[in-house]
């Protein structure tokens, strides 16, 4: 049976955040709300929330799970970013893109794109979850929480709750989240390439 956590959306309370944090360093798995959409969270080593994570998605294994994380030097233990990227990404973060990078030693295999070997990370622009990250102290390996059945990602905590109860351990409320995930900027091959359109405006990689 999942916790449902309604946190305020400008201050966060620290004993909220404090506990959700204590569900995912115990293997937890959360649903909780971004600058673009509701995601799915779990902690990078949690081979449990992941399986978890593609059965609830019905995912194969070349999806790209993204890293959230909290600041640019989070983002570079886990990516490798020559100088060129660095300040294209640099230009528009925090906010609602996800940039795939070559992945790091840090990044465990079965995160990675099985033949490419990247990864998708960003920074968002979402007080409540820097609180989670900065509480945390580590990126939450994540994925957008559309439901095969669905078109549209869940916009409700509550309705994420009801629907989702019995295959999450938590789920933080802060309000109505957006329907549009991120715009998504693969820079594996040192250019840009738009693979998907979403909340992030593209024109900047085009």
């Amino acid at each position: 049976m999942a916790r449902y956590f309604d946190v305020h959306p400008e201050n966060p309370q620290r004993r909220a955040i404090g506990q959700v944090v204590d569900i995912l360093r115990e293997d937890g798995l959360i649903a909780y709300p971004t600058d673009s959409c509701f995601a799915l969270g779990c902690q990078l080593g949690n081979k449990d929330g992941i399986d978890r994570i593609r059965s609830i998605r019905k995912l194969d294994d070349r999806h790209h799970f993204t890293l959230v994380c909290q600041d640019f030097a989070q983002l570079g233990q886990f990516v490798h970013v020559d100088n060129a990227v660095f300040r294209a990404i640099k230009a528009s973060t925090p906010g609602s893109y996800t940039f795939i990078l070559p992945a790091t030693k840090e990044v465990p295999r079965r995160l990675m794109h099985a033949k490419k070997k990247t990864v998708g990370v960003r920074i968002p622009d979402h007080v409540v979850t820097q609180a989670l990250l900065g509480e945390l102290g580590e990126p939450l390996l994540s994925s957008t929480l559309l439901l095969p059945d669905q078109e549209e990602p869940m916009t409700q905590g509550w309705d994420i709750k009801e629907r989702l109860e019995h295959v999450v351990d938590a789920v933080i409320d802060s309000g109505e989240c957006g329907v549009e995930p991120t715009t998504v900027i693969d820079f594996s091959s040192g250019e840009p390439e738009i693979v998907r359109h979403g909340a992030g405006d593209p024109s900047r990689f085009e």
